[in-house]
């Protein structure tokens, strides 16, 4: 797959800023979904993103001369659009109005876990060993983290553990969401531009939303802060940040691209205490260290096969 022609970062690692900076755009997405949809609510919230990613990036389309390539295959694309973004944002909102952004981005971090189930389905890339025990693990922790938040970690104010449980269902129904989008992207949108299938996908998640945003929009007019969240959160979560990641895959390779996912959920702790006033308990911060180690090993970052003979 061709990658955006954007210029690469002059040092031989430059990679290592752009993948941090990307870390800390999609750990910042957190903060400005939780922010948006207090006062939006969960499916405004999230069509607003959406809106705002595609009129960001379109004209960045159209100046890269991909608009043909984009009126080609729109159907892929938008479609593809409504299980990457339109989905898993929708319900990533909905989440986030009872459970804090840390411990949603904790859960955020086993897309990679579901991204093998679904190839495996999907195309039968069957994993090993080690990689079938990472599943394992990182399951564990998402159960592990589950059942203390049905008893009040991680919770809102006046929030209770049956809505909890709900909201990691959401978090885990969006993970199951991209880890779709991933192999139905493999499938049906190999070799077109990444800037055409972003671009089409934020489209077609926009029109996916736009009747239940409107139905549901809010009676009273959101305050500046929520607007200048999502605004934030479409130009820079979104936009930006699907650029840099197409970056990081060309310069760095998707293995190492890949590894942002353990940067999002340190980022998103982050601002959540220091913006938010969440609190992190170590009960969470235990469980974040089982998923990652079960995303390390069901991706492949680690393995625990054969090791090399010496001598």
């Amino acid at each position: 797959m061709k990658a955006v022609a954007i210029p690469a970062a002059g040092a031989p690692r430059g990679w290592l800023v752009d993948l941090v900076l990307l870390g800390a755009l999609w750990g910042a997405s957190f903060l400005f979904m939780r922010i948006g949809a207090a006062e939006f609510g969960a499916l405004p919230a999230a069509a607003v993103r959406v809106a705002i990613a595609a009129v960001f990036l379109l004209p960045l389309l159209l100046v890269r001369g991909h608009g043909p390539t984009l009126a080609k295959h729109w159907k892929a694309t938008m479609l593809v659009g409504v299980v990457s973004s339109g989905i898993p944002f929708a319900l990533f909102c909905f989440a986030l109005l009872t459970i804090t952004s840390g411990l949603a981005a904790v859960v955020n971090a086993t897309v990679p876990m579901f991204g093998a189930l679904v190839a495996w389905a999907w195309f039968k890339d069957r994993p090993n060993g080690s990689r079938l025990l990472g599943l394992v693990i990182g399951f564990t922790g998402v159960a592990m983290l589950a059942s203390r938040s049905a008893g009040g970690a991680g919770l809102h104010a006046n929030a209770d553990g049956n809505a909890a449980l709900w909201a990691v269902l959401a978090c885990l129904g969006a993970c199951v969401s991209y880890g779709i989008s991933a192999s139905a992207t493999r499938r049906y949108l190999g070799g077109i531009p990444p800037l055409a299938t972003a671009t089409g996908s934020q489209i077609g998640a926009t029109l996916f939303l736009a009747l239940p945003a409107l139905w549901l929009w809010p009676a009273q007019m959101p305050s500046l802060q929520a607007w200048l969240a999502l605004i934030a959160l479409g130009v820079a979560s979104t936009g930006i940040a699907y650029i840099l990641f197409f970056r990081l895959i060309e310069n760095a390779g998707p293995a190492r691209a890949l590894t942002v996912t353990f940067l999002v959920p340190v980022f998103a702790v982050f601002y959540g205490v220091v913006f938010l006033g969440e609190h992190v308990t170590q009960w969470m911060l235990i469980c974040a260290a089982v998923i990652v180690c079960g995303v390390a090993l069901s991706t492949g970052l680690v393995n625990l096969g054969r090791r090399r003979s010496t001598g």
